[in-house]
């Protein structure tokens, strides 16, 4: 990322930093809902420093079987749950969920369905497989977060997507919802990680996503659904990209290389939260791309 210099430059950065914002999260995990590992530290501890620096935020994660409800005091939110989300032609009701971290006071939202979270494990089950549904647990995660913040009547200025399961929101919101007036000026950063996964997504996964409104000329990537594949398309309709670990996908690097939008690479730094901040305000600066 570059820094210009200069007293004036330096002026107005920080009247930048000072303007407030309204930052969505979606997240794959959150400590202490999940085991306490990189990702989960950074969904956790990234979104508490945005919102101390005077933002607004709201974050979300799946209520994956795995979360202790009672301990973490999860509690249904009934104004926002009995949507029906349609995947693959049937509905799938949504649950809503909410806790509190009260120390920090910052609220987590989780997406919750007894067809595709309620399971003992995440992404894969007790033999080590793959799940076979998991394009439509995410199909139905990015329909249940956009659907449930335009219930909330929330625009948020950045949606910040983090890792795989988040990957399908970028192109829901800049195709699908792009004439939803609370994400018409949305500016979509999606971070990727090395949780890459070896084996193929459904091989209808674009058909799926047709079948919800995503045009076909916007799936193209998904002729061959693996992860490089979903990750690139997740870039494509994303108006900048975080690189989250070092050690990401050598096929992905290469593919953002020619990547014309921001390039953003996490720091390692005890400052990470002020830059991020600042990265989201330069990104403020620019129009949000449009198809």
């Amino acid at each position: 990322m570059r820094y210009e210099r200069g007293f004036f430059v330096f002026l107005r950065s920080n009247l930048y930093l000072m303007a407030k914002k309204k930052i969505l999260y979606i997240a794959p995990e959150i400590y202490p809902y999940l085991p306490e590992s990189y990702i989960s530290s950074l969904c956790r501890f990234l979104p508490q420093g945005i919102q101390e620096r005077d933002n607004e935020i709201r974050t979300f994660m799946p209520k994956f079987g795995t979360i202790n409800e009672r301990k973490n005091q999860l509690h249904e939110v009934i104004r926002l749950s009995g949507q029906n989300i349609i995947v693959d032609n049937i509905d799938r009701t949504l649950i809503i969920k909410v806790a509190s971290l009260q120390v920090v006071r910052m609220q987590v939202y989780f997406i919750d369905s007894e067809d595709y979270f309620r399971r003992k494990h995440i992404f894969t089950g007790a033999d080590g497989k793959f799940f076979a549904d998991n394009d439509e647990r995410m199909i139905f995660f990015a329909k249940g977060v956009i659907e449930t913040v335009k219930k909330l009547g929330w625009e948020p200025d950045i949606i910040h997507c983090h890792g795989f399961i988040a990957s399908l929101v970028p192109i829901f919101i800049k195709t699908y919802y792009k004439d939803s007036p609370l994400f018409q000026n949305s500016r979509l950063v999606y971070s990727v990680y090395n949780d890459h996964f070896p084996d193929p997504l459904d091989e209808h996964i674009g058909k799926k996503l047709i079948g919800t409104g995503i045009d076909e000329q916007f799936v193209k990537h998904l002729d061959e659904p693996n992860y490089s594949s979903l990750v690139k398309l997740a870039a494509d309709y994303s108006d900048a990209v975080v690189l989250g670990h070092e050690d990401i996908a050598p096929e992905v690097i290469e593919y953002l290389q020619d990547y014309q939008r921001p390039v953003f690479t996490h720091p390692q730094t005890e400052t990470y939260v002020d830059e991020y901040n600042a990265f989201y305000d330069t990104i403020m600066e620019k129009a949000p791309i449009t198809f």
